[in-house]
């Protein structure tokens, strides 16, 4: 008879070591909790790997030069849909002056981050976030993280029903070890569960529907995490949810990109839901097995059946997921390679009925929602631009005091958008002159005032913090957006439109690979160059420059936008016009201007 340890041993040895990280963690405690309680300003690397499932990653100042490395916590939140309560953000700027670095972080995907917090302030961080109805739970690491939807807050049945279902979706795929309330609340409930799970968790009976074993192989033989195991996912899992049309969140970037359809007999009723599964970003320089990919449309599903087909797509990626390369285990890659057909047909094991097809629906938009919108109930919501997501305090700019004077005043919800932005909602039409009037005395442009590249425009925060980072983002965009207008005015271009992105490394946080224009940090101060995609984010862009220079970038665009404005159609955005052009004709006709105008 074998040995029972040899056989673990030989099976442990064709685990790659995070899968075998997972297993050994008792379900993402270990050796976090060992590593809390010691005297040193770090954690180990195994505790570093499970912290990124507590929401945390640890990073130094790469610009501090020296030993010993300043080792400090960035937190990031769990929002599902976006929502943030009066008293969480009075919270979270609480927090960021006495324990963080004095600012907050809007992320990409509807949740704020915490930068600077040190390793001995942790734990009194994120128990005052879980105290409070909110969390860090799955924030990072191989789960499903934060549920997006459009930001904006109508109160139609659509929009009404997309908030909620992304609440549904976020509390259905919660990770549902104790570890988090053992290691941050010593053992003891949260004071207040999270708000999301309270307001759907019953309704939707979302526990019972998690449990619910139709015994297909969804549901795993498992104590702890019936859905997850012992491995949990082989990498991140992102979803989003919309309404026709609404393409505010980039939908397509989306493992599961979700859309709800109402019923045409009945418009206050939800019918069912287009999904469509395989979008994501990240990819790696020089390696061409690594790439960018927008969602394929995997067809319909009544309402009854939404949750057991989440249920089933994530358990066909938990179980046919690359788990051996962690560069192509996104599930991106296994639609890629069986193709949304033979996909379809593995999420239909699993479910045991077909997928009906995709419904129609009306031509994707774009928007970001800022500045006032009339909600739809007699109130009114307001979009705040904030330039790549940071939320502070600089000379006469105060935005994060003028966002903390109105919640004081008038203790309105907010909403994070996908763009980096805010929105205040529920305000009364009577206090919007006031709002007004707050904003500008702290030195926040009004919308019409905000430059359009630098409203549309998204970057990461890379260095210094950004341990993946090869060259600068949120710090360079700026001087790019007004490097770019000086470019577009020389050609007469000034009232044009460009959806821009920037990100110090390929993996894609601020999905450059959706724009129209991107520039993809592969080293100090250079950038790939990529063109192409759609001004509705419906397709991925392409690479024009393998490496562009810094210095370079003036004489890198202005051939280009000679071009689009000698050969554009009429009305045809800068996107649509390189992707109907191609690579092959820009690089011809950049050559002739070149020729002319840089000799």
């Amino acid at each position: 008879m074998e040995d029972p340890k040899k056989v673990k041993t030989e099976k442990a040895k064709k685990l790659a070591k995070l899968e075998i990280l997972k297993i050994e963690s008792n379900s993402l405690v270990t050796p976090l909790k060992e590593e809390m309680q010691t005297e040193e300003i770090f954690v180990n690397k195994d505790a570093m790997q499970i912290l990124k499932y507590h929401g945390s990653y640890m990073q130094t100042d790469r610009e501090k030069k020296g030993k010993p490395k300043d080792y400090q916590f960035m937190l990031r939140l769990k929002q599902p849909a976006g929502e943030l309560a009066p008293d969480l953000f009075l919270l979270l700027d609480d927090l960021s002056e006495k324990y963080g670095q004095g600012d907050l972080r809007a992320t990409t995907r509807q949740c704020f981050q915490l930068h600077g917090v040190l390793k001995g302030d942790l734990k009194t961080v994120v128990s005052s976030i879980m105290n409070i109805g909110s969390s860090t739970v799955g924030a990072c690491g191989d789960v499903s993280r934060n549920v997006m939807t459009t930001p904006a807050p109508f109160t139609s049945p659509d929009y009404e029903a997309a908030r909620e279902y992304s609440k549904v979706f976020g509390h259905l795929f919660r990770p549902m070890t104790t570890a988090f309330s053992e290691i941050w609340l010593d053992g003891e409930k949260a004071a207040t569960v999270e708000t999301w799970g309270t307001e759907v968790g019953e309704k939707f009976k979302v526990d019972e529907v998690m449990k619910h074993d139709t015994g297909r192989g969804v549901v795993l033989p498992h104590s702890v995490e019936p859905l997850y195991g012992d491995r949990y996912l082989p990498r991140k899992f992102k979803i989003g949810v919309t309404v026709p049309g609404d393409n505010s969140l980039d939908i397509y970037t989306n493992d599961i990109g979700v859309v709800v359809i109402m019923d045409p007999a009945n418009p206050s009723e939800v019918l069912g839901f287009n999904v469509m599964v395989g979008g994501g970003m990240g990819r790696t320089h020089n390696k061409e097995n690594t790439f960018a990919r927008a969602a394929d449309h995997l067809g319909f599903v009544p309402k009854d059946d939404i949750m057991e087909l989440m249920k089933c797509i994530l358990a066909a990626q938990r179980d046919h997921g690359n788990r051996d390369v962690r560069a192509n285990a996104r599930m991106k890659y296994l639609v890629h390679t069986l193709g949304i057909d033979s996909f379809r047909k593995l999420v239909e094991s699993y479910f045991g009925k077909d997928i009906q097809p995709w419904r129609e629906m009306e031509p994707w938009k774009y928007a970001d929602w800022m500045g006032w919108w009339d909600q739809g109930d007699g109130r009114m919501f307001l979009g705040v631009h904030v330039d790549n997501g940071r939320v502070k305090d600089e000379g006469d700019f105060k935005l994060k005091t003028a966002l903390r004077v109105i919640t004081e005043k008038y203790k309105r919800p907010m909403v994070m958008s996908p763009t980096q932005s805010i929105l205040i909602r529920d305000i009364d039409p009577a206090d919007k002159d006031d709002i007004d009037t707050i904003l500008r005395s702290h030195g926040i442009k009004a919308i019409e005032d905000v430059d359009p590249l630098a409203r549309m425009a998204m970057a990461c925060p890379a260095l210094p913090l950004c341990g993946l980072a090869q060259t600068e983002a949120e710090r360079r965009m700026p001087s790019y957006i007004e490097r770019i207008r000086d470019v577009l005015a020389k050609l007469d271009l000034d009232d044009e439109e460009i959806l821009m992105r920037m990100t110090g490394c390929p993996n894609g946080c601020a999905r450059p690979y959706m724009a129209e224009l991107a520039f993809v940090g592969d080293g100090n101060d250079t950038y790939q160059l990529w063109f192409g995609g759609s001004p509705v984010l419906t397709r991925t862009a392409w690479p024009f420059l393998a490496k562009m220079k810094d210095v370079d970038l003036e004489k890198s665009l202005e051939p280009v936008f000679a071009m689009f404005k000698a050969q554009k159609h009429q009305f045809e955005a800068f996107g649509d016009f390189t992707h109907r052009v191609g690579a092959a004709k820009i690089e011809e006709f950049c050559k002739t201007y070149d020729n002319v105008h840089f000799v």
